[in-house]
């Protein structure tokens, strides 16, 4: 019997990506998918391309990995992913314990290439990026109870400092009943909460349709009537229509949550990011979602340090987070990449500057999310519980991710993963709410 572990790194995205790979490889009676990376004989790393510290980290676990080729029962690693496609030139020369590299759209591949590795062939298993998705992949799912749908691969926005078109290739959607049809598949399995994913969400069916078509998707969708939870992803906000807005506002199973990555709120930054719309926009935008639907809470992320970025361009950022208090945030470095326009942009910014500009948004953040949990108090909130700890229960509300918002902190008496349950705030900081449980379980 031959063992497998399979170490997935990156974005949820990539995490889809690695539960069909891991549920190709459960079919076959001669493998066994193992979580100790130490006793397997081999190690297949999806990794993440996408910017500086997650390239980093992929070679340090491909790296890590390599000691145990020497020092422990691994006889070959195979690396899969953002950075295989992104780099496939020079991973199998510069990193010599690598036996295979398998890109981004070739990854259904993996029990081929397994095979080759395993007598003794080193493999370099890449073509066009772009995987087409189908509701008949297999998937091992990372949790039971919700499920990333990726509704579309590739992006065709082309923002000067991201590699994800290069890497993942132009939009290629998913047809709506192939969707459909997945979704029922995960509903059967036992998922509560579907989370629909991809680089851009609302210009989803541009390619296929003519149009983006993301609303008409979500209808179909919510025909599973056994889904509890949908939960949208990636919003880009030029194509965040009327429509999509009253679907949110009247269907109780779309969780009152948005993210929508905007990136900077400065005109200059934006037209420089090669990013559509303006701050005027955007606060627009924002204003209609919280009118037309009480109580949403927003997630956006930002990137400080951006070629560029003079001071006035940062307190404009500063100011527009301050006006607009988004529930969620989260901050990125820029990043500078080699195969993008910005990496050609004058005006770099340092390290210090970086580092200083990110702690300055997140120290506002914090209080910002401090006040909105204090607020939160002695409500009664609906929460699918994550994990079971001891005598604790982990949880999220409607207004939470899996990994990234929120946790709620709740006694685990007579709990289990998947449980949904009414939930009352008896504490609240900057990121973790204490409840209590209620009897009351919803069905």
């Amino acid at each position: 019997m031959i063992k497998v572990n399979l170490i997935s790194l990156g974005c949820s995205k990539n995490q889809v990506d690695s539960e069909i790979m891991a549920g190709l490889l459960r079919e076959r009676p001669d493998l066994r998918i193992v979580n100790n990376t130490a006793a397997a004989d081999v190690i297949i790393i999806n990794t993440c391309g996408f910017i500086q510290d997650a390239k980093e980290e992929s070679i340090e676990t491909i790296i890590r990995a390599g000691q145990l080729k020497e020092a422990g029962n691994c006889q070959a690693i195979i690396v899969t992913g953002c950075l295989a496609q992104r780099y496939k030139n020079v991973l199998l020369q510069e990193l010599p314990e690598i036996n295979a590299i398998v890109g981004t759209g070739t990854f259904d591949q993996i029990g081929q290439v397994l095979d080759q590795v395993l007598k003794g062939q080193k493999v370099s298993r890449i073509a066009k990026p772009t995987f087409a998705y189908q509701a008949s992949n297999p998937r091992l799912l990372t949790a039971t109870h919700y499920a990333y749908l990726k509704i579309s691969e590739g992006c065709n926005n082309n923002c000067t400092y991201c590699s994800i078109p290069q890497i993942r290739g132009p939009q290629y959607s998913r047809e709506m009943a192939d969707v459909k049809a997945e979704v029922t598949k995960l509903v059967a399995m036992g998922v509560q909460e579907i989370i629909l994913i991809a680089q851009d969400l609302t210009s989803y069916g541009l390619d296929l349709y003519g149009q983006p078509s993301l609303p008409a998707l979500i209808k179909e969708v919510l025909k599973v009537k056994e889904l509890k939870w949908l939960r949208l992803m990636y919003n880009y906000p030029e194509n965040i229509s009327d429509q999509l807005i009253d679907l949110i506002a009247h269907e109780d199973r779309i969780c009152n949550y948005l993210d929508i990555p905007i990136q900077h709120s400065s005109d200059r930054i934006r037209h420089l990011m090669k990013r559509r719309g303006k701050r005027v926009e955007l606060l627009q935008l924002i204003s209609k979602l919280r009118k037309r639907v009480p109580g949403i809470n927003l997630r956006t992320s930002l990137i400080v340090g951006f070629p560029g970025e003079d001071e006035h361009d940062f307190m404009d950022l500063l100011s527009f987070v301050k006006e607009v208090e988004f529930e969620r945030l989260g901050v990125f470095k820029y990043s500078a990449e080699e195969d993008t326009a910005a990496f050609k942009l004058p005006h770099h910014l340092s390290a210090a500057v970086k580092e200083e500009r990110h702690n300055q948004l997140m120290e506002i953040q914090q209080k910002i999310s401090y006040h909105k949990n204090q607020q939160l108090i002695g409500q009664v909130l609906e929460v699918i519980i994550d994990q079971i700890n001891d005598n604790m229960a982990l949880g999220r509300s409607r207004y939470d991710a899996p990994e990234i918002d929120n946790q709620i902190y709740l006694p685990a008496k007579a709990l289990k993963t998947g449980d949904l349950v009414q939930c009352i705030i008896k504490e609240a900081y900057e990121y973790d709410l204490i409840g209590a449980n209620r009897d009351e379980f919803t069905k």
